[in-house]
């Protein structure tokens, strides 16, 4: 009795006993909101994790884009046709160049309007357009500035266009035609003479330069070396004389030096040192005559 009795009084008897190991839930067991999260979650997590680790790697040391590009242009959007169109003076490698393209190139990581303006820096581009057609070809349309004229200030000679704004410094042989017009201010005031000429083609053909002087007027210098001096007003009355008195008497291919139209009511004609010399001589040799008209 005493030994049964003390063992239900320490606590060993079955209304005492706890539930089975099997079944009792730990301590530490997960409760809340991160009960219901899947198995996968934490697995999930820490790849999102490194990737977003690797990311700021990347954007950190400035490889962002680098990473970007290739992976689109790995995926099918790689740079791989460029057309061309309106190209005459302007050479294709100076498009290329301007481009910026290196190895694999993505389409869509291209800067199509930071590429355009270093285009529109080349001598004979007016205008470019660039558009980008997917999955991968650059289509890129060219408007080439218009040679007017040759313009010459000391030594140095630019072709320009007909608002006298410079083209390039690079003149060849192809611009040979060219009216060339002399001194500072003659570029904008190119298409001025420019326009007379042409009403006269046969005469336009022997000029080969313009002079503009003090800003006021303009010399002719014909391809024989004769100057034509017109006035400052009237240069279209001046032209038709001069062409005139060209038809009637082949003044233009005598041998003289000048002509000069700058007077309303005479034409002044300078002779070459060689026929001022023979008309002297000319006039000497003439036999002189007395008050009577008898010779003497």
């Amino acid at each position: 009795m005493t030994w049964r009795r003390a063992l239900t009084n320490g606590g060993y008897g079955s209304s005492r006993r706890g539930v089975s190991r099997l079944h009792q839930r730990p301590a530490w067991s997960v409760v809340g909101f991160f009960a219901v999260l899947p198995r996968w979650a934490p697995t999930a997590c820490a790849l999102g994790f490194l990737a977003a680790s690797a990311t700021y790697g990347i954007v950190l040391g400035g490889h962002g884009r680098t990473v970007v590009e290739n992976v689109t242009s790995a995926t099918g959007f790689a740079i791989d046709q460029i057309e061309m169109d309106g190209l005459q003076r302007v050479a294709e490698f100076q498009i290329l160049e301007a481009l910026e393209l290196h190895d694999h190139p993505s389409l869509v990581m291209f800067d199509a309007e930071a590429a355009r303006e270093r285009i529109d820096e080349i001598a004979w581009v007016d205008t470019a357009s660039i558009q980008k057609l997917y999955p991968g070809t650059l289509k890129i349309k060219i408007a080439e500035q218009v040679p007017y004229a040759l313009w010459q200030r000391g030594d140095v000679i630019s072709v320009i266009t007909e608002d006298g704004e410079v083209i390039t410094d690079e003149v060849d042989g192809r611009y040979a035609n060219l009216l060339r017009v002399v001194n500072h201010g003659a570029q904008r005031r190119a298409g001025e003479i420019m326009k007379e000429l042409n009403k006269i083609p046969a005469l336009r053909a022997r000029v080969r330069a313009a002079s503009l002087i003090s800003e006021r007027r303009w010399d002719l210098n014909l391809e024989n070396g004769v100057v034509v001096r017109l006035p400052e007003v009237g240069i279209s009355k001046a032209l038709d004389d001069l062409v005139r008195m060209d038809a009637e008497s082949g003044l233009l291919s005598r041998d003289i030096v000048a002509v000069d139209m700058r007077l309303e009511d005479r034409v002044v004609v300078r002779l070459s040192e060689e026929a001022a010399l023979r008309r002297k001589a000319a006039i000497k040799a003439r036999p002189r005559r007395g008050v009577g008209g008898a010779d003497t």
